[in-house]
């Protein structure tokens, strides 16, 4: 088959499509906002540097509602995209949930909270693997989707932290109350795609 074969050409205009972008984008925003809050940590005075990571976080957290939203406007469904969307979402919280630990913003009971939300995310990502190798589908519920928008939220406030208590005392504060506002519904969330799956771990362990 020729690379002019036609049937080939979605395939890459899906690859590439705006949508996918926009994940990609979100995915690489990872290591950058990753970066800056290690560097705030390193260098004395840089504590501007959580003002950069809170912009680029921002913009990748926005991209998020819009990759969903023009692959339904425009109709440029993929399978790439299904597949990286929920995972960028994690690398973005999961990841910098673990800088904002290493660096003190989140200490002492507060850890639980942020444990919780990584536990649970790794959990549901395993379930969904193997409902996946069942050709079963869990859909998103609408709750799932505000608890991801908790954790975006609470994520935001806890990377402006120090500089934003240094313009608006409590920021953090608010951030650790959200985080564990995302924990509650993430456990909530969790046992609800748990049961959704549960009656088929029972089926296929049936003899």
């Amino acid at each position: 088959m020729s690379s002019a074969d036609p049937i080939d050409r979605p395939r890459r205009g899906k690859t590439y499509s705006v949508p996918n972008l926009l994940t990609y984008g979100r995915v690489l925003a990872v290591p950058l906002v990753a970066a800056c809050l290690f560097a705030q940590v390193i260098y004395e005075g840089g504590i501007w540097l959580r003002w950069v990571a809170l912009g680029i976080f921002i913009v990748a957290a926005i991209t998020d509602y819009f990759d969903g939203y023009l692959a339904r406007a425009w109709s440029q469904h993929s399978a790439i995209g299904r597949m990286l969307d929920p995972i960028a979402d994690k690398l973005l919280v999961g990841i910098v949930l673990m800088m904002l630990a290493a660096d003190g913003t989140i200490l002492g009971w507060s850890l639980w909270a942020a444990m919780v939300i990584l536990a649970r995310e790794i959990l549901v990502s395993g379930l969904r693997e193997f409902l996946a190798e069942l050709r079963v589908s869990v859909p998103v519920t609408r709750l799932a989707k505000w608890k991801t928008a908790v954790q975006l939220v609470a994520v935001g406030f806890l990377i402006a932290g120090p500089a934003g208590d240094q313009i608006v005392p409590g920021v953090t504060l608010v951030g650790i109350v959200l985080l564990w506002c995302a924990a509650i519904l993430t456990l909530y969330t969790g046992y609800d795609y748990f049961r959704a799956g549960a009656g088929h771990l029972i089926e296929e362990d049936e003899p």
